[in-house]
């Protein structure tokens, strides 16, 4: 396509990808600010197909405003006769990248995602259009963790007479089974498609399972979603019945709108973030004051509203004043940071984060308190090394009795490099005397001081493997290397979970394990595998 320098008053800087339709960053002349440009190929102009879907999508989203979706501002068709859409400029990811990537926080930052979809959605719901296509690749998240629903090419109005679609539209593993059938088009689609959706975000696993088109259409059909995974995994049982409902086969039986959906997504953030507190709260003795006798009466009022003032000035000095770090944590500060390979820029809230990885004695101590299981050949005379031989459930049972819980591959990855990129945790430049890496056995985690993060962190490269609460897909590869190393071999619907940092046994020091993962089964346990813990500042 022999594209022009601008087109009308967008100067085009940047080609971004694109198909039949290809999207460009660009300059508005006029009034300065950068946008996207998506301009329809002549490839795309002579079908006829694509060309409808095009004019659809900036018909039907320059006629919606909402904060969760992206922003149509212009529309045209250059001299050229070449139809354009001029659209808000998004930095960030597809929802796709950030559950492949990691990016999606913990549980309570998942659910915030698809709480702002759910809103979006219903906003669309109530100006009578079904969007008929929502995936993860058509939901945006920007640095800031905002949610922009795009893509509106084969969206509908529910307000017209036709209903019937008369041919399948839809991406296949989240098309809901009237779709399939070829049944009327409702809002219940967006309901259907919204529940895929919520169950891989949650998990990083896609519950829709086939190797063809035939098989994958059997299970959308006939099939009911397995939601062991998730129970596995402790996800809130509101949750796995939000997913149930909104994937029932009839759509009379899902919810009727995503209002009550809403609702019960606020409810469960709500109810986990009570949980995070009642868990992280400090208690404060305060000690006791012998009353004064006062010379002179004062009105109950008075009392009341001075008592007022001294609880609001308080409650505000102490939310200004960051809480110290508690014992063996550190503090890793609020603010950006640069993530993954690509040195994304991302913002997180301050959190503190095990100063070394979870040792035997803080380990056999937690077992003894709770009679939890301790791991096999378990090292009673190396009391300052790592536990290792540990599943991810025990490391979160460990992380839940100590009022803390595990970090997310953003929330290890910032403690380790900093907010600067950094290949390593004390720089650019590789020093094996730092770490222990390439060795031949676990070091005391106070060891490698000159190996500490920013923050003060060690041995967040190296010693023992760590992981991280991030749910995943393996590649055919990881299971089959598994497959032959667990017994019984992992089964399709098993979780899996990433681990960071290498360990003692890796073959050398490289830049790729600051920001890199491995990929393991969730009851895998090996003698090179630990963890350590994150807590919520409050």
């Amino acid at each position: 396509m022999d594209l022009p320098a601008r087109i009308g008053k967008y100067e085009l800087e940047e080609f971004l990808g694109g198909g039949m339709s290809q999207v460009f960053r660009a300059r508005d002349t006029v009034i300065g600010r950068t946008v996207a440009v998506k301009i329809l190929t002549e490839k795309g102009r002579e079908d006829g197909e694509v060309k409808a879907r095009f004019l659809a999508e900036a018909r039907t989203a320059g006629n919606i405003s909402h904060e969760n979706i992206l922003g149509i501002y212009d529309f045209g068709e250059d001299d050229q006769h070449r139809p354009f859409i001029v659209m808000e400029f998004l930095r960030g990811e597809d929802l796709r990248s950030a559950i492949k990537n990691g990016h999606t926080g913990d549980l309570s930052g998942k659910l915030r995602i698809a709480l702002q979809l759910a809103r979006a959605l219903e906003y669309v719901h109530s100006q009578s259009i079904v969007h008929r296509d929502l995936k993860p690749e058509n939901v945006h998240l920007t640095g800031d963790g905002h949610v922009k629903l795009m893509d509106f090419g084969i969206s509908k109005r529910t307000d017209l007479d036709l209903t019937r679609t008369g041919y399948m539209v839809g991406t296949p593993y989240y098309m809901a089974p009237e779709q399939v059938n070829g049944g009327d088009i409702t809002p219940q689609v967006d309901v259907y498609a919204f529940g895929i959706l919520l169950y891989e975000l949650i998990s990083g696993i896609h519950p829709i399972r086939g190797e063809t088109m035939e098989r994958v259409f059997y299970s959308i059909l006939s099939q009911s979603l397995d939601l062991e995974p998730l129970r596995q995994s402790r996800i809130p049982e509101s949750i796995c019945r939000l997913i149930e409902e909104c994937t029932a086969k009839e759509a009379a039986r899902r919810p009727r709108g995503f209002t009550s959906i809403c609702g019960s997504l606020e409810r469960v953030i709500a109810e986990t973030k009570q949980t995070s507190a009642e868990q992280s709260a400090p208690t404060l003795v305060m000690p006791e004051r012998q009353p004064v006798p006062s010379s002179r009466p004062r009105s109950w009022w008075m009392i009341a509203v001075l008592a007022v003032a001294l609880a609001a000035a308080a409650a505000v000095f102490f939310a200004l004043r960051p809480a110290p770090a508690p014992a063996d944590m550190v503090l890793v500060p609020a603010g950006p940071f640069l993530f993954g390979e690509n040195k994304e820029r991302f913002t997180r809230a301050a959190f503190y984060i095990d100063r070394t990885e979870v040792t035997n004695a803080a380990y056999m101590a937690f077992c003894t308190a709770t009679h939890h299981e301790m791991p096999p050949d378990f090292p009673r005379d190396k009391p300052e090394y790592p536990v290792v031989n540990v599943t991810i459930r025990d490391a979160q049972d460990f992380a839940r009795a100590a009022g803390k819980r595990l970090p997310t591959a953003q929330e290890w990855e910032k403690a380790a490099r900093g907010a600067d990129g950094r290949l390593f945790p004390w720089g650019s430049q590789p020093d094996a005397a730092r770490v222990n890496i390439g060795a031949q056995m676990l070091r005391p985690v106070p060891d490698f001081t000159a190996g500490a993060s920013p923050y003060g962190a060690l041995q967040m490269l190296g010693n023992a493997w760590e992981f991280v609460d991030q749910m995943t897909t393996p590649s055919p590869g990881t299971r089959a290397y598994f497959a032959t190393r667990l017994m019984p071999p992992p089964a399709p619907e098993e979780p899996w979970y990433a681990i960071r940092g290498g360990a003692f046994n890796t073959e050398k020091l490289d830049g790729r394990l600051i920001w890199d993962s491995a990929v393991v089964p969730a009851r895998w346990r090996n003698p090179n595998l630990g963890f350590r813990c994150v807590r919520d500042v409050r």
